[in-house]
């Protein structure tokens, strides 16, 4: 009999964490089992991390308002890293035109997609159509070239919206793009890419300063990012959980069970003396 993925258990340990509590920090289940951001690594330079402390203030931000106990340095990967695969959530950021990786690279990350791993593409270019925009498109169209997996528009009442905070666009220091694209399969979101700038609302210096205004919402428009942070971890971690929480009437039908609607129970049979 085959045991658990290692996705499997990552998740279990991890999402019990998080469920487990709304404010405390579970620390039961030790510290190899804390959540760590994968952070990708693609092109020379930095350009790969134009936000540096971005990831890390987020995963403090998770700390502070979730049960789930993060590793706050994120591991740096490239596409054939070995530790790949160590974290369901891999964030890539960019704001220039990135090469594609070789082919064995492509491999690898359809590989961590396909098999449960959940990518979020932040732009931080602060254009909706310029270079860093047009590799990302070249670098989806390469791991998934069927025409059905391409980038979709995300809709406002789906379950990554409301996987903790409910929420319904995916705002950053900018809000230039509408809404959300994604690849998803069966379902679910492999692969999120916002051009928002998320990490430019997340990032702040040594001193507790932000490095960045937020515009136009100024520290509304900032909180909202940090809330569809929380919500992308919890995303990653947990799936769908969300999804069967509010939609109680699938649940009922799916149980062979009726939603209350209006009708009276029928009261049970009286007892024989």
């Amino acid at each position: 009999m085959r045991g658990p993925t290692r996705r499997q258990a990552l998740i279990g340990g991890l999402a019990s964490a998080a469920l487990l509590g709304m404010r405390g920090r579970a620390r039961a289940i030790g510290p190899g089992s804390k959540f760590r951001f994968g952070q990708l690594q693609l092109g020379p330079g930095t350009s790969w991390n134009p936000r540096p402390t971005a990831l890390r203030r987020l995963g403090w931000e998770i700390v502070k308002r979730t049960s789930i106990d993060v590793e706050l340095e994120p591991s740096i990967v490239t596409p054939t890293s070995d530790n790949l695969h160590a974290t369901p959530f891999l964030y890539f950021a960019g704001q220039r035109e990135v090469e594609l990786p070789s082919t064995a690279g492509i491999e690898a990350l359809r590989r961590f997609l396909t098999f449960g791993g959940f990518m979020l593409i932040d732009s931080a270019e602060g254009s909706t159509d310029g270079a860093f925009d047009g590799s990302v498109r070249k670098l989806v169209k390469a791991i998934f070239p069927q025409p059905a997996k391409a980038l979709e528009v995300v809709p406002s009442d789906h379950v990554v919206y409301k996987s903790f905070y409910l929420l319904d666009r995916p705002l950053g220091r900018l809000a230039i793009a509408p809404a959300m694209e994604a690849v998803i399969r069966d379902g679910r979101i492999v692969a999120a890419y916002v051009g928002n700038d998320l990490g430019g609302a997340w990032a702040r210096d040594d001193f507790g300063n932000h490095d960045f205004t937020c515009e136009p919402g100024g520290e509304k428009q900032r909180e909202l990012a940090y809330r569809m942070g929380v919500n992308f971890a919890m995303y990653a971690l947990c799936l769908d959980y969300k999804a069967d929480q509010v939609h109680v009437p699938f649940i009922m039908k799916r149980r062979r069970w009726k939603p209350d609607d209006g009708a009276q129970t029928p009261a049970p049979p009286a007892k024989k003396p």
